[in-house]
């Protein structure tokens, strides 16, 4: 008998294996009138949802629709985005980072820090923290390259990458690590904060604002009290029901939309280990309307009131971390060591709370975000800005104005709330409205 070669027919199996293993990416610009639209499908994969959209938050691009199902052994993710001035996509680099980075989903789970000493922070905010954090790593000799910092319910979670301001290196040396840790412990009140302390030298590490949410989850945020005034903007309507007939859970939730919504939601359903085997993405000016049928990891819809009630609060929480309350003041200047202690001490002497930072250094220049209020949560008054950026450099620090599309949905909201004949919520749109005038984030 003759011996067939298997080796053709192993060779097309390992290249369908491939295939179905590997997502695939189709951009379509002539299909909608004012989105682009984007549809994935893959072989089955409980993570691939959290992917593809952490890639295109990650590419500042906006999704205004959204349709997903992932029933069976195949996935079929279908998304119309922007960019944040509403949009459609043009730029060909950008269509083609969106390619690649979706087509090879798989394996860009993780981000390399390389050469950095990585600290996580988590404790109890209070106004000047973030100056106190900063200015004991400057006395330290410790060159902060990138951070963020949220803070929601009472509770603030950073993450900071270092290096030595000397050498330029991450931070080996176990004594120096032992002294960082000691400082800020100290500056957090003893309370054990620190979740991690030690260098993460050209490793894999969790995406960061996943890492995050995360972090905000374990020190649960979701079960605190606010101890600062917000002013409600984001405040989410999220409920829970189960759809007995098909065995879901159907989570739905309305909110104004913002960034980055979609991230947060799937990212923290994600981490409470449900599954989203289908879902439906609506935006428009008056708000985002989103629902999910999710499912346990094991299979199992929500079985109590008390897990349903921890689904609701862990959404809600995650919708609020990003949620920016107060002004947003941005610093272009060239760094040098010690500069954002300086900064951030400026804001504590001007009693100016940061709500939420983000940190970053390019080219020898330090590009940084802070959102501040006053030490109650309100809106700074528009002299104490002043004040602040005539200190620091009217030329460096400005008041950011927001995106076109975040206009557009503040005059929006402004119209949609005083047209209830309210003086009841007449006070939530345009008293936002007024103060975002006042201090020149929107023009008239």
């Amino acid at each position: 008998m003759m011996q067939m070669d298997v080796k053709p027919f192993l060779e097309e199996y390992e290249k369908l294996i491939v295939r179905m293993n590997t997502p695939r990416v189709m951009i379509d610009n002539a299909g909608c009138a004012d989105a682009t639209r984007i549809m994935i499908d893959s072989a089955r994969n409980d993570g691939i949802l959290l992917e593809a959209v952490q890639v295109l938050t990650d590419l500042n691009l906006s999704i205004k629709k959204g349709y997903v199902s992932s029933d069976g052994r195949w996935n079929m993710d279908v998304f119309h985005v922007t960019n944040l001035d509403g949009n459609k996509l043009t730029d060909g680099s950008i269509i083609n980072c969106i390619e690649q980075s979706l087509g090879t989903i798989h394996s860009t789970r993780s981000k390399s820090i390389d050469g950095m000493t990585t600290l996580e922070l988590t404790g109890t905010d209070r106004v000047g923290l973030l100056s106190e954090v900063f200015a004991v790593l400057s006395e330290l000799n410790c060159d902060v390259v990138e951070s963020k910092v949220w803070t929601h319910n009472g509770r603030i979670a950073s993450i900071i990458h270092l290096k030595d301001c000397d050498s330029g290196s991450p931070i080996e040396d176990s004594k120096k690590i032992d002294r960082i840790e000691a400082r800020l412990k100290n500056v957090l009140k003893g309370d054990n904060d620190i979740r991690s302390a030690k260098p993460l030298v050209s490793i894999a590490v969790t995406h960061t604002e996943r890492r995050l949410h995360q972090m905000m989850f374990a020190d649960r945020d979701y079960d605190r009290t606010p101890i600062m005034k917000t002013h409600g903007r984001y405040s989410p309507s999220v409920s829970v029901q189960n759809c007995s007939e098909k065995g879901y859970s159907v989570v739905n939730i309305q909110v104004k939309d913002r960034p980055k919504l979609l991230f947060d939601v799937v990212c923290t359903l994600t981490d409470m280990q449900y599954v989203v085997f289908h879902a439906t993405i609506n935006t428009a000016e008056d708000g985002a309307h989103l629902e999910f049928y999710i499912r346990h990891i094991d299979g199992t819809p929500i079985s109590s009131e008390a897990e349903k009630q921890r689904v609701i609060m862990c959404l809600k929480s995650a919708i609020e971390r990003r949620a920016s309350e107060g002004v947003r003041l941005e610093l272009c200047k060239p760094d040098k060591p010690g500069l954002l202690a300086e900064v951030t001490r400026t804001f504590r002497e001007n009693a100016m709370n940061v709500t939420q930072a983000e940190i970053s250094t390019n080219m020898g220049m330090a590009l940084n975000i802070f959102y501040v209020t006053d030490v109650i949560g309100n809106p700074v008054d528009s002299k104490v800005i002043d004040s602040v950026m005539d200190r620091i450099g009217s030329g460096y620090l400005k008041v950011k104005e927001l995106p076109l599309m975040y206009h557009k949905k503040a005059e929006s909201y402004a119209e949609n709330t005083s047209s209830l004949g309210g003086a009841v919520l007449l006070s939530l749109g345009s008293l936002l409205w007024r103060n975002l005038h006042h201090l020149g984030l929107i023009k008239s």
